[in-house]
């Protein structure tokens, strides 16, 4: 276990404060000054707009860095912040050539903690004071994050400034929680219930306590936190997607490009008052099987190599936990709980093993439906989170699962195809052009451009195993890997676009490099870490970049995704979005196969008479609207007016939809009839029908929220939201056209 310099002591103990770069360096192996040296040189060298390091890249950094590390911008003052732009505004780019970035990174950290142990002290004065002033007329800012770009400026001007806004923050925290407080009240004694909140800590407990977790953040760091603050932001300088990853960093990411690592196989979560509660048991994982780990069980200490040295981990970073807690493949971990029933604590020991997020793999289904002229329609789905893939020994990925779901779905006669990427992040590049190839065929799949305007086409050999007509579903999240599918399936004229306006909007190539393997030979290289530059920039075989533009969906239906501050156009230094010339050897079925126009008309008729999508429009309409106002009363009467009004139409809304989902609930069961399809049940015999109501296909056993009963909100009848629902109309309506245009084909022959 590293020893941790805490700048907090230093300071309780009223002595000066000593050099951090100077006392956390002599605990670690690694040069971060030459570390930050090499990756500036590898950023002019290998980044797709070789930016120098000049003036310029000095001041966005600093920008980037400082915003980074007060997002919120309360903790410095302006005063801080123009003194660190007058001192270093012109200098970041000479030091970290020179190797001397460290002392830098080590002052302005000390600063923003001694900053923060201010600011925390300052509200747990007013909270032990505990008098707030909640009949004022005043407000303040719902998000303090500067839209267009970072700048140096918004940031309280004095002191005296900073505690009238921390007034203000305190103020709308303890607003806040009153009014959770009462609606939790308010729902259980309407229902009958006890409150789940009745032995909650009093609130000015609790906030004090939330409080207290930021103050060990911003203490419990080391070397390598500290200089991945800084470089992390001078990376972000050329770009959102450039980006340092620490060591720790890396090991995370490459767990979750193969959905697996090595752990207990439990999903934990941070208390307000410091301990690390037990939110979900994998199914089958090592936690599982032992039996003694329970959802809801705080782990307030660890043994990482059940030595008999147990670490104190109250308030520690809920990502340090998780690696103290994860290691070696056979080797124990021992836990100190205290367990969910309020016994007294006790220990377990877990051996560690494999675990796979199997909730992340993809997975399908098929459903079938009954049509007017009494023959069954058979639709196939398959949900894919991410464009996974084990980069070390290939074992795992996510085309071969998908192709596997894609010939049982051809064994099984399925009529259609919904192509389920909503949230899919993206990943492996390879991957996704294999699998494109499944719809379309061998051919382009994507074109990549580097600094030089040099075009690589990357093409897919696969035969196409799925002709049938097949949607595809996308929203804000859809990014990267998913467009690239996306966009292919679009271009080719393969698929119907369906969901939010566009998708996320990336449209660059990031290429991990280990910056130790560019370290002088005898530099310490140890926990180096890895540099991830924008390298190449993604091009559709039509020519166009996704980069800001996304892919635009065929059919658009409301989501409150379009009125939030998603994608790439909102993130800070993005490339500019262009269009180069069409992929040589392109070519795509006629436009007109899809029936686009025909498949909108139907959509926008059942739009207007979903009750649902006209929920979703007033309540984008609702988030624009305060989106853009940015304010919240600290008035106690104002917010309770406004709760008020969203309890009751929450309740009139959950009232029609219980009338009207039982209904639809009724309807489904005679109209259709599931079958699981997930990777487990491919070798099956037949395929067993399954209740979505009641089948749950998760891997993870959850805890729920004390307040979730009191959530009357009902279920997607079916589990088939509206989303899911209007696709499955669209493409029955798709495979409708497609028939009729064949049988019209083969009478004119």
């Amino acid at each position: 276990m590293k020893v941790r310099k805490s700048i907090r002591n230093v300071l309780l103990g009223g002595l000066a404060m000593a050099s951090t770069a100077t006392a956390l360096q002599a605990e670690e192996a690694t040069d971060f000054n030459q570390v930050g040296k090499q990756m500036s040189i590898m950023l002019q060298n290998r980044h797709y707009d070789r930016m120098p390091f000049d003036d310029e890249l000095s001041q966005r950094i600093l920008k980037l860095y400082l915003n980074d590390l007060d997002y919120g911008k309360l903790f410095f003052t302006q005063e801080d912040v123009d003194m660190l732009a007058k001192k270093y505004g012109n200098e970041l780019d000479d030091l970290m050539i020179k190797a001397k970035s460290m002392d830098v990174a080590a002052e302005v950290y000390e600063l923003y903690q001694k900053r923060v142990h201010e600011r925390i002290a300052y509200a747990n004065d007013l909270l032990k004071k505990g008098k707030f002033n909640v009949d004022s007329d005043a407000t303040m800012k719902r998000a303090r994050r500067d839209m267009d770009e970072p700048t140096l400026k918004g940031w309280p001007a004095d002191k005296k400034a900073s505690d009238e806004l921390w007034t203000k923050v305190i103020e709308e925290a303890y607003l806040s929680e009153v009014l959770r407080r009462k609606t939790i009240e308010t729902r259980a004694k309407e229902q009958g219930k006890d409150n789940p909140l009745k032995d909650e800590k009093p609130i000015n407990e609790k906030l004090a306590l939330r409080y207290e977790r930021i103050l060990h953040a911003a203490d419990e760091v080391d070397s390598e936190d500290i200089a991945d603050y800084l470089l992390s932001a001078v990376a972000k300088a050329y770009g959102p997607h450039t980006d340092y990853f620490s060591a720790r960093e890396m090991d995370r990411f490459m767990s979750g490009m193969n959905n697996g690592f090595v752990g207990i196989g439990a999903l934990l979560q941070a208390e307000d008052d410091g301990a690390t509660k037990i939110m979900g048991v994998v199914v089958g994982g090592p936690a599982d099987k032992g039996g003694e780990l329970k959802l809801n069980d705080r782990i307030i200490a660890v043994d990482p190599l059940n030595s008999g040295e147990m670490v104190d981990i109250m308030f520690m970073k809920i990502d340090k936990v998780v690696d103290m807690i994860r290691g070696k493949e056979g080797t124990s971990v021992r836990l100190k709980v205290e367990p969910a029933d309020g016994g007294e604590p006790k220990f377990i020991v877990i051996e560690r093993g494999k675990v796979e997020m199997k909730d992340e793999f993809a997975k399908g289904q098929i459903i079938e439906s009954k049509k007017e002229d009494g023959v069954a329609q058979r639709i196939g789905v398959i949900t894919l989170p991410s464009f996974y893939a084990d980069f070390k020994t290939g074992e795992v990925r996510c085309s071969e699962d998908v192709r596997v779901l894609l010939e049982r779905m051809n064994e099984e006669e399925v009529d259609g195809l919904i192509l389920d990427l909503r949230g899919n992040g993206g990943g492996s590049l390879d991957e996704v052009r294999r699998m494109t190839g499944f719809f379309t065929g061998a051919g382009p799949v994507v074109q990549v451009k580097d600094y030089l305007g040099r075009i690589d086409m990357k093409s897919s050999f696969q035969k196409a195993i799925f002709d049938k007509p097949m949607v595809c579903l996308i929203d804000k999240a859809s990014a990267s890997a998913s467009e690239i599918l996306a966009g292919a399936l679009q271009d080719y004229n393969r698929a119907v676009i369906i969901g939010t306006s566009s998708t996320f909007g990336k449209g660059t190539v990031q290429q991990p490099m280990d910056i130790s393997r560019m370290m002088p030979f005898f530099a310490k290289r140890d926990r180096a870490g890895y540099l991830k530059p924008t390298i190449q920039k993604f091009y559709r075989v039509s020519g166009s970049s996704t980069q800001k533009k996304g892919v635009e969906a065929d059919i658009v239906l409301p989501n409150i995704m379009d009125a939030l501050e998603i994608g790439e156009d909102k993130l800070y230094y993005p490339l500019a979005h262009d269009v180069i010339r069409k992929a040589p050897g392109y070519t795509s079925e006629p436009r007109e196969g899809l029936f686009i126009a025909n498949l909108k008309g139907g959509s926008v008729k059942r739009l207007a008479e979903n009750k649902d999508f006209q929920y979703i429009v007033e309540d984008v309409n609702r988030m624009k609207e305060r989106i853009e106002k940015n304010e919240v009363s600290l008035n106690l009467k104002e917010r309770e007016k406004e709760l008020a009004e969203v309890e009751t139409r929450t309740k009139e809304r959950n009232k029609e939809r219980i009338e009207r989902f039982a209904k639809m609930e009724k309807q489904d069961k005679s109209l259709y009839t599931f079958y699981r399809l997930n990777l487990d049940d491919v070798e099956a015999k037949e395929l067993q029908k399954m209740d979505p109501t009641k089948d749950d296909d998760s891997y993870m056993r959850r805890s729920e929220d004390d307040d979730k009963d009191l959530d009357t909100t009902p279920e997607w009848p079916t589990r088939l939201d509206p989303v899911k629902r209007e696709s499955m109309a669209i493409l029955s309506d798709l495979i409708e056209l497609t028939t009729r245009a064949k049988m019209a084909g083969v009478n004119n022959e």
